[in-house]
């Protein structure tokens, strides 16, 4: 690293001789101090903010006749960042476009060399996958010119998603009869993903069946035995009546336990490749509890740089962004050296190991894999500088890159058979032979599963106690953000870049609601959906889509003309859209609801500002409103009287509902006193200790717990408070509804307290 540090100073030197001055043009301002550190004073590191050009609004910005040739104008709010870049750019003799390693990065960088007034002989192009001194060195001696089929690749890409949803949406508008919707070529098919599990979910019917275990012991140690199989082949158990008859017969005591079978065997467990972009938002969000989005927006920082006292700001992570598994010969090098200097040298494998596949589908392979990129600086040595999110993820990338150079790890197995006369019950245990990899990091919270006594064949167990159990299958769950990212990836839809905004546009847009951190469709998304796929079959095809993926690839690797997958894809579109606008029936999208007022089916609507709520399908006749999630059992033909009377007046209040949830009015009708029914949990706030925490509703209508003191006060929480404290470390206990059951679990982010409500 001093090598590469002295390397820059030289060629600073070199290029203050020669009195020139060179621009540097970033995405982020956060990057510039990171970059501005390693390359010195000669260079002036500004910021595009992103991009600087996009196509007009409100109109398609591409001339179809005339080769889908696109048009641009300058974002409005950037004009002043153009007059800026434009301004140094004249005054320096080199201008380095270094915009992110990607196609939507080229893009970015050809957008600003088309605004910038100067000759092209003063404009390059560089890259660098992580933000370190040899890199920024290496790119900057080693410009490029702007990469066309890298920047046709991604305007295709645009040029599709616009057509799409210039096309689609405003049939929706007038065949749904709201204005706000929109359909998406990639988000509108992850929609449709959510719509089609729900729809299993709903279609499944449980089966019954029925699991029995033995509690055995051997010297006055006991351990558990499940059967598997009756004379010799797989047993199921379909009902309590079959059970209640095995049962009877292993309860009989002439019935043995008899170790028939003991069977020890060495496993080897190799570890997990380094992080890509899809398994680093799985895991953050399994073990970390990050939404996509957040993981994104975390290792962003981590990427650009963070301030670590004297040493400045400084790179952590490579680029985020990535589909690829491969990691360059220096970080295998600087990772080898770590490794055996601080666990020695039988946690080194005999030869590195390499996680790529020759041949693999759906993979750019532009970049390395997300890895750390000085491996010395661990975790821990970074903690006080890091925040607490920062350092939970640096270290979950860290231990994932730095346990996917090390050995593999040797499992002992034991493996037992015992008979009970013709039935046969398994039991076994596994243990850590040899750690490896494992003690940096591990997908499973426990390496040693249940201990057994020490057993031989012929050993004849006394029985404790034969539990018999009721199961019922269970339906495929909802889609997790993690799920879906990972089965878009295995359809090959989408790219590393555009995960996290397919998720966050299909719940803005309302179409999906995070339910205990599953993706359950709304009413609307549900709605939207069908139409979509009935009457846009291929824009909505799961092979369809990859395949346009794959297109995109073809043409940023020059095997594909952009204007010729165009063309192919718009003019059975545009016959589609026609049929469409045809033959599509145009609906309301009714509720389950029915008005309490005048009895007609409540349908969704959507407020000027985008919001949704339930109106009366009798407007203008009936104006009555609700919340978009109330049941049908919550709604009353009756008014409830409040027990309060109104402060203003004295007279009767009544409570009624509107699309922002209950509320009470006063009866004078005068008055029209109305004020918000606060629903209070009873629990002191423990922050403040003067509030208590009530239920408040998001702008989106998701439902969370906060101090009435707001905004003086901003405790908050997102499930039910119950009023007890956490035994472990004294935070609040909330109430947590899942499909396995009801748990009570501790508040806190850092304590893993969780107890089933029945055990509490």
């Amino acid at each position: 690293m001093a090598k590469t540090a002295s390397k820059t100073k030289e060629t600073a030197k070199k290029a203050s001789k020669k009195n020139e001055k060179a621009l540097v043009i970033v995405e982020s301002p956060a990057k510039s101090k990171t970059i501005k550190k390693i390359l010195g004073e000669n260079y002036t590191i500004e910021a595009s903010f992103g991009h600087i050009r996009d196509f007009p609004k409100n109109v398609l910005g591409f001339d179809v006749a005339h080769d889908f040739e696109p048009s641009f104008v300058i974002i409005p709010e950037k004009k002043k960042v153009v007059d800026k870049l434009n301004e140094i750019a004249k005054k320096c003799a080199k201008v380095y476009l270094a915009s992110d390693p990607d196609r939507e990065g080229e893009a970015i960088a050809w957008h600003v060399r088309q605004v910038l007034d100067i000759s092209d002989d003063k404009i390059q192009r560089i890259e660098f996958n992580e933000i370190t001194p040899k890199a920024v060195q290496h790119a900057v001696e080693n410009p490029r010119s702007i990469d066309l089929d890298r920047v046709k690749a991604q305007q295709t890409r645009q040029i599709l998603d616009r057509l799409v949803g210039y096309k689609i949406s405003p049939v929706l508008w007038e065949k749904l009869r709201n204005n706000h919707l929109s359909a998406g070529r990639v988000q509108s098919v992850a929609l449709r993903m959510i719509c089609e599990r729900e729809d299993e979910i709903e279609a499944f019917k449980p089966v019954e069946y029925w699991t029995i275990t033995a509690e055995l012991e051997k010297e006055k140690t006991s351990f558990e035995a499940e059967l598997q199989k009756f004379q010799d082949k797989k047993i199921e158990i379909p009902n309590e009546e079959s059970a209640n008859k095995i049962t009877d017969f292993l309860n009989n005591t002439s019935t043995e336990f008899l170790v028939e079978k003991v069977t020890q065997r060495d496993t080897t467990r190799k570890p997990q490749p380094p992080f890509i972009t899809s398994t680093l938002q799985r895991e953050a969000s399994s073990k970390l509890g990050y939404g996509v989005a957040k993981t994104m927006q975390i290792a962003q920082k981590l990427y650009e740089g963070i301030e670590l006292g004297s040493d400045g700001a400084v790179g952590l992570i490579t680029y985020m962004r990535t589909d690829s598994v491969r990691i360059s010969d220096d970080a295998q090098t600087m990772a080898k050296e770590f490794i055996i200097n601080n666990y020695g040298d039988k946690y080194y494998p005999e030869t590195p190991n390499n996680y790529v596949k020759a041949g693999k589908k759906n993979v750019q392979d532009a970049h390395e894999a997300i890895r750390p990129s000085y491996p010395e600086r661990t975790p821990q040595s970074l903690k006080e500088h890091l925040t607490s999110e920062q350092y939970r993820l640096y270290k979950l990338i860290w231990d994932r890159f730095m346990s996917s150079q090390m050995q593999n790890a040797l499992i002992a197995n034991t493996s037992i058979d015992i008979k009970a006369g013709d039935y046969t019950f398994k039991s076994g245990t596994s243990s850590v032979k040899f750690d490896g990899f494992l003690k940096l990091y591990s997908e499973e919270d426990e390496e040693i599963k249940k201990s057994i006594p020490e057993l031989k064949k012929g050993d004849i167990l006394k029985r404790k106690k034969i539990n018999p159990k009721q199961h019922f299958t269970q339906p495929p769950p909802r889609y997790s953000e993690a799920s879906l990212v990972k089965a878009l990836e295995e359809y090959g839809i989408g790219r590393p870049s555009t995960y996290a905004p397919i998720i966050t546009k299909i719940q803005s847009r309302g179409y999906v609601e995070k339910i205990e951190k599953a993706l359950a469709p709304t009413l609307l998304g549900r709605t939207v959906s069908k139409q979509l796929v009935e009457h846009f079959k291929n824009v909505m095809d799961y092979q369809f889509t990859a395949g346009m993926e794959a297109k995109l690839d073809d043409i940023a690797d020059k095997k594909a003309d952009w204007n010729k997958v165009l063309k192919d894809f718009y003019e059975p579109f545009v016959k589609v859209v026609a049929d469409a606008k045809q033959n599509m029936e145009r609906i309301s999208i009714e509720s389950d609801v029915v008005c309490p007022n005048c009895g007609k089916k409540m349908v969704v609507r959507t407020s000027r500002f985008g919001s949704q709520f339930l109106g009366c399908s009798g407007y203008p006749e009936c104006k009555t409103m609700m919340p978009l999630n109330t049941k049908p059992e919550e709604v009353s033909a009756e008014p409830e009287i409040c027990e309060e009377k109104c402060e203003k007046c004295g007279s009767d209040m009544i409570y009624k509902v509107g699309p922002y949830g209950k509320y009470a009015e006063c009866t004078n009708q005068e008055c029209k006193n109305r004020k918000r029914v606060v629903k209070s949990t009873g629990v002191e706030c423990p922050k403040c200790h003067n509030g208590e925490i009530i239920q408040r509703k998001s702008k989106y209508g998701k439902i969370f717990y906060g101090c009435n003191k707001y905004p003086d006060c901003d405790f908050v929480l997102w499930n039910e408070p119950t009023g007890d404290v956490c035994p472990d470390c004294g935070s609040l206990l909330v109430k947590k509804v899942l499909k396995k059951g009801t748990f009570v679990e501790c508040s806190s982010k850092t304590c893993k307290y969780s107890k089933e409500l029945e055990d509490v």
